[in-house]
């Protein structure tokens, strides 16, 4: 199925889905990297500023932005490990919450968003995947430059295309990418969504099947403990109709009275 692209996405009520980060690597964080570091970072690149960044990692429609670990990041997938490391350091320092006293709890959603891409790409499977989605994306603008230029032949134009550019064509994969980072996570909330649904209703009908049991029981219970005083109302009742019908027997005994007879 077709899915939007990820601008059209908000934030509006929906729950982020990085977890806390660690208040210990926080206080680790702030103890080892002293603030003069932070001052020779924002030197040597001025675009990574404090307010820039936590801007765009809390962006509208950053839930899905940053599914992306290498955009959350912003560096290539071709990295090295040593790469990584200190592009997390530097990105992590200058969202940190001790960095951002004026607005601390944007900072740690932001360092939150950092903290998470950057374990996620610690772990090769998560990475692999990550990177599995950015080739696909790639190869899907590949394609469709390809059937733009078999159609330009066809017509005998041009087979000039807007993506011989490489920043277009980067530009275009980046977009495609985002679009599939989109719509894995979207089936993946269906899904979890789905799974939700059938343990409920696992759930519930474990319930009711508990619930009657337990109702059998009782039931059962109830009928034993009555059942003595069931049989002494059988026997007293029958009893009585014994009784009953011996009276009515003896009064079919009884002799006749015998009529005097008139004088003529």
């Amino acid at each position: 199925r077709s899915c939007p692209h990820p601008r059209d996405f908000t934030d509006s009520g929906e729950t982020d889905w990085y977890p806390h980060t660690s208040p210990v690597l926080s206080s680790l964080l702030s103890r080892l990297l002293p603030r003069l570091q932070v001052k020779q970072i924002e030197k040597r690149d001025s675009v990574l500023t404090s307010k820039q960044q936590i801007d765009r990692l809390l962006r509208p429609g950053a839930s899905y932005f940053n599914l992306n670990p290498f955009e959350v990041l912003q560096i290539d997938p071709e990295a090295t490990d040593d790469e990584l490391k200190k592009r997390f350091r530097a990105l992590s320092i200058l969202v940190h919450p001790d960095k951002n006293q004026d607005d601390p709890e944007r900072a740690q959603k932001a360092f939150e968003a950092v903290d998470k891409a950057y374990k996620l790409l610690l772990d090769p499977e998560q990475k692999k995947r990550a990177l599995d989605v950015i080739e696909a994306g790639k190869e899907y603008v590949e394609h469709m430059v390809k059937e733009k230029k078999k159609q330009l032949k066809k017509d005998g134009k041009s087979q000039d295309v807007e993506e011989d550019d490489p920043e277009v064509f980067k530009q275009a994969v980046y977009k495609q990418t985002m679009k599939l980072f989109a719509e894995l996570e979207i089936k993946r909330k269906e899904r979890e969504a789905k799974e939700m649904h059938e343990r409920k209703r696992a759930r519930e009908e474990e319930i009711e099947a508990a619930e009657k049991a337990k109702r059998d029981r009782e039931w059962q219970k109830n009928f034993e403990e009555s059942r003595d005083g069931r049989v002494d109302s059988w026997r007293t009742f029958q009893a009585k109709g014994k009784k009953t019908k011996e009276k009515k027997n003896r009064s079919f005994l009884k002799p006749p009275k015998v009529k005097m007879e008139q004088r003529e």
